[in-house]
């Protein structure tokens, strides 16, 4: 009898500490799990969930729509080009695509080809067809070429298959189910069209508080101390002509001010750029394409 107590006791002894062990390692699971979190809320301060993350195609379209008519200037000519330098920037900060080595001869920015860094899928369907296009594309092609063809701008009919088409209306409705714009029909006399007037304003007065912050309270005097995201939308924003849309609302002097420091990164030189430790060298060839 006592060696089946003593046996009994000795199997209740290690189920105490069995258990105990596992509510150590849930402890140190959750501790481990915090620092996660809280990494993820400084990543993002202002408490996105994924289907408001934007990417710098919707950002800039976002810019450009009428809220309530829900569609673009008819006489934005710029848009469409613009469009099309944000998805290869939007690729190179995902790590996609990248310009190829600048060589012994230092090629210049406008000069040198785009090539396929990873080919792994983005998630985004007009991301993923334009990555595409470049990973099979051979000899590669120069950014201004990229932009050019993917906007179907192109004289030689074997390259036309490389246009993106309907890229608005796509935007758009990855917008509309991100749950930021809805979808309308409206007759315009002749004909009927889709529109997709604004619904969540909270989403297009963020951007446009951060677009205004970035060059007024969070204004840094050096650009490779911006936020490449931010510094990429300024650009993308003024070559698409929609930038003026987002200072609007400002007061005269805020306008001004805001004016001001956008010519001081247009007057920026993209080849010194370029060449600074941190920056993204396809990021400045997409603003020597439309700035030069």
């Amino acid at each position: 009898m006592s060696s089946l107590s003593q046996r009994s006791s000795g199997l209740v002894q290690r189920r105490t500490e069995a258990s105990r062990s596992a509510a150590a390692g849930r402890e140190r699971a959750a501790d481990e799990e915090e620092p996660e979190s809280r990494r993820s809320e400084e990543e993002d301060p202002e408490g996105d969930s994924k289907e408001t993350r934007l990417t710098l195609m919707e950002e800039v379209l976002l810019l450009g729509l009428k809220d309530r008519e829900g569609y673009t200037s008819f006489w934005n000519d710029c848009i469409s080009s613009g469009l099309r330098g944000c998805m290869l920037i939007e690729l190179a900060l995902r790590g996609r695509l990248q310009l190829e080595p600048c060589g012994m001869r230092r090629k210049s920015l406008l000069t040198r080809k785009v090539v396929c860094k990873s080919d792994a899928p983005t998630g985004d369907m007009l991301l993923d067809e334009a990555l595409k296009h470049v990973k099979e594309t051979q000899p590669p092609e120069t950014v201004q070429s990229w932009i050019e063809l993917l906007s179907g701008e192109t004289w030689n009919p074997l390259k036309l298959h490389y246009q993106l088409r309907n890229v608005r209306e796509r935007l758009a409705k990855n917008l509309v189910e991100k749950g930021v714009l809805t979808t309308e029909k409206q007759n315009f006399l002749l004909f009927d069209m889709t529109t997709h007037p604004l619904t969540n304003s909270t989403v297009k007065q963020r951007l446009v508080k951060k677009v205004q912050e970035g060059v007024l309270e969070r204004w840094v005097n050096e650009p490779q101390r911006m936020d490449k995201r931010l510094l990429a939308l300024l650009f993308l924003a003024h070559s698409s002509d929609v930038l003026e849309n987002a200072f609007a609302p400002l007061l005269d002097d805020q306008y001004d001010l805001a004016m001001k420091r956008v010519r001081l990164l247009l007057d920026l030189d993209p080849e010194v750029e370029a060449s600074r430790s941190g920056a993204n060298e396809l990021l400045w060839a997409v603003v020597a394409t439309f700035t030069k």
